[in-house]
């Protein structure tokens, strides 16, 4: 795989782009209805089922906990369908539900759509209770994700 060519990934200090997605709760996500309440982490993958991803949704399910405790939702996001996802979530037993780009919509409006592979680079954007990023990450390349002690180092270095 080739790097990915981001264009234009908001950056901190930018306002959080909205969206109203499917979940796999059944539910639609917006993302603008978690401010004032808590911070959430959007956290972009390539695509469910695949080795790097599936260790990382693994990974924000073990730490639900931690990071319910640092009031951050996690909405994990990707361009697979929602039934695809329920399917993704279900034989890993997750904790929390994950959000469908099947549209492409939100990956194209954070700058991370891989235009070329049409699934989005592999991202992280820490949206404050303002609906403000206060940190952004994207992988130079999809089989590369940062730790979780290393998001909650970025969690706790935002810290209001």
């Amino acid at each position: 795989m080739t790097s990915p060519a981001v264009i234009d990934a908001p950056v901190a200090g930018d306002p959080a782009p909205d969206f109203t997605a499917d979940s796999t709760s059944g539910h639609p996500v917006t993302l603008s209805s978690f401010q004032g309440k808590k911070r959430v982490l959007l956290a972009f993958f390539p695509l469910a089922f695949t080795s790097t991803c599936t260790t990382e949704m693994c990974d924000f399910s073990t730490d639900f906990d931690q990071f319910a405790s640092r009031d951050v939702e996690v909405i994990p996001i990707s361009v697979d369908s929602v039934p695809t996802l329920k399917e993704f979530k279900n034989k890993h037993q997750m904790r929390g539900d994950l959000v469908s780009d099947f549209k492409r919509d939100i990956s194209r409006a954070y700058g991370v759509l891989l235009a070329d592979n049409f699934f989005s680079a592999r991202a992280y954007f820490l949206v404050d209770l303002n609906g403000t990023i206060s940190w952004a990450h994207v992988e130079a390349h999809p089989g590369l994700k940062r730790s979780n002690a290393e998001i909650f180092e970025q969690i706790a270095a935002v810290a209001v």
